[in-house]
């Protein structure tokens, strides 16, 4: 495990509320850091570049004269995005702490982000994508694992932080069906810095999602997951019941040719009617507010440490 650097050094927990599209946004990322958590969203939550402005605005105001933990913006670059050049010119003048890449390389936010001494991590779902990475300079990693929501990961999360640790001492996320404190405690465990949590802040007051979409995660378990290529060509994590309610067989997808992360199209709109979740949804019980989430989080994550300490002692 790496000693976090500043600003991750005052964390009340190991935690980032992973930017979730069209789920995280300024009320969820302002409670989680003022909870003591990362807060974090994607910068294609906002439709355009006043949105963008508009949003962070209000993050950096919402956390100004406390000691809140860090936040962090999401950022898609691969060459599709167009708008990167507006986003990079928005992250230079709100200067968030940290920037989470995605979706490309890492290369073209170095210069901006350690401009003025914020944090570059890449989201990766692979070995070869985090190797490339770290030779990009970032210092971290997010490895987004078997068991998370949306676009998955196939490796299990401790295969991920093992093999990673092989040739990076930076930091490491690692996320994919941890929900409650016992799996932050397992992660930390297991030689990760931070842990990324998506699905347990989707159900919580401040998250963006449907009233019904945070039911469905409350309702259900990891049974009525289904992970596929049929919505988008790349491997995703969904809720059964919400492919059935827009009239989609889930056992008889099938996708668009290649790769297709637009939210639009199909029987109903990916992202916004087809909705994603994560194998931790079994320990999600209620819609609560973030601070309610990370108290218990916190109480949970004691008690599995305590239980590891049992071991410690025995000969």
């Amino acid at each position: 495990m790496t000693m976090l650097p500043a600003p991750l050094d005052h964390l009340r927990l190991p935690v980032v509320a992973a930017p979730m599209f069209l789920i995280s946004g300024p009320d969820l990322v302002v409670a989680a850091c003022r909870s003591g958590v990362v807060g974090s969203f994607p910068s294609p939550n906002c439709r355009t570049t006043e949105d963008l402005d508009t949003w962070m605005g209000t993050i950096v105001d919402g956390l100004a004269g406390t000691d809140a933990a860090p936040w962090a913006i999401n950022l898609v670059t691969h060459s599709s995005n167009a708008r990167l050049a507006d986003d990079l010119r928005l992250v230079a003048e709100h200067r968030p702490p940290v920037v989470i890449t995605a979706l490309g390389s890492p290369k073209p936010v170095m210069e901006t982000v350690k401009s003025y001494g914020g944090l570059v991590i890449a989201d990766v779902v692979s070995l070869k994508l985090a190797h490339k990475a770290v030779e990009a300079g970032v210092d971290g990693l997010a490895c987004v694992s078997a068991g998370a929501g949306g676009h998955t990961g196939h490796l299990s999360p401790f295969a991920f932080v093992s093999a990673v640790r092989e040739f990076f001492d930076g930091i490491v996320t690692v996320g994919g069906g941890i929900s409650d404190g016992a799996g932050v405690a397992g992660a930390i465990a297991a030689g990760a810095d931070l842990i990324y949590m998506g699905t347990r802040f989707l159900v919580t007051d401040e998250s963006l999602a449907p009233a019904a979409y945070k039911q469905m995660v409350v309702d259900h378990g990891p049974d009525d997951l289904i992970v596929t290529a049929g919505i988008t060509g790349t491997p995703a994590s969904w809720l059964r019941p919400s492919l059935v309610a827009n009239g989609l067989d889930p056992d008889a997808l099938v996708g668009p040719t290649g790769r297709d992360y637009d939210s639009t199209g199909g029987a109903g709109s990916r992202w916004k009617d087809l909705w994603a979740a994560g194998q931790g949804l079994q320990t999600i019980r209620a819609v609560e507010p973030v601070s309610t989430v990370v108290d218990r989080l916190e109480s949970e994550m004691h008690a599995a440490f305590d239980r590891v300490t049992q071991w410690s002692s025995v000969s």
